[in-house]
């Protein structure tokens, strides 16, 4: 009997493939509360890593994934879910997320592409949406709700924890920590009220300074 092991942050990748087409939908991640309500429930719920928090997918587009199983891989380190999409699976509005093929680009759109240059805008947005649209079981609205005292101290830990895998070399758990530094970062920038745009203004002039 295979074991489900998750990753040293309780997470575990789960690959979403169409049960009737088999084609590959999209990858999330899942911890063990997201996990369970999907056995309960038999919808997809991931857990986002950027909001830490759970996701019922569709619960604000309607595209619900319906679970027609899951099986784990030989190491239970990895899941599949074989679903049934009731509409489109990527938030683009797209069948799939995988519909870009790097083949068929040039350096320079490709360079354009690896920058995402809205993630840290779309992100800020949800977390400055929970301030002001409070969500139970919502990870940023129970940190909003412990207060700035207790954000900085998060700040300070994933920040630790971000030196600590950069002197190890451990470049995997190294991005993963940058964006948990970043995403409390970000809550501790919503609860003083401190716009993104300020500091992007900021930095603009910090680079202009350094040229």
């Amino acid at each position: 009997m295979t074991v489900i092991r998750f990753g040293e942050k309780g997470l575990l990748p789960a690959v979403v493939q169409d049960y009737e087409t088999h084609e590959l939908l999209m990858v999330a991640y899942m911890n063990k509360e997201s996990l369970t309500r999907t056995l309960e429930t038999k919808e997809a719920w991931f857990y986002s890593r950027s909001r830490q928090e759970l996701w019922h997918k569709g619960e604000t587009s309607g595209n619900f994934l319906v679970v027609k199983s899951i099986k784990s891989d030989c190491d239970g380190d990895t899941l599949l879910l074989e679903v049934d999409p009731k509409g489109p699976a990527c938030h683009t509005g797209d069948q799939t997320c995988f519909n870009t093929v790097l083949s068929d680009i040039d350096q320079c759109e490709f360079d354009e592409l690896v920058e995402d240059k809205d993630i840290f805008k779309d992100l800020f947005s949800v977390i400055d949406d929970r301030k002001k649209n409070p969500k139970d079981g919502s990870y940023t609205n129970k940190l909003l709700n412990d207060g700035i005292a207790r954000i900085a101290q998060k700040v300070v830990e994933e920040a630790g924890e971000t030196a600590i895998a950069g002197v190890l070399g451990h470049t995997q758990e190294l991005s993963e920590e940058i964006s948990d530094l970043i995403y409390h970062i970000f809550v501790l920038m919503s609860a003083n009220e401190v716009t993104l745009a300020a500091v992007v203004n900021e930095l603009s002039q910090r680079r202009d300074s350094v040229k």
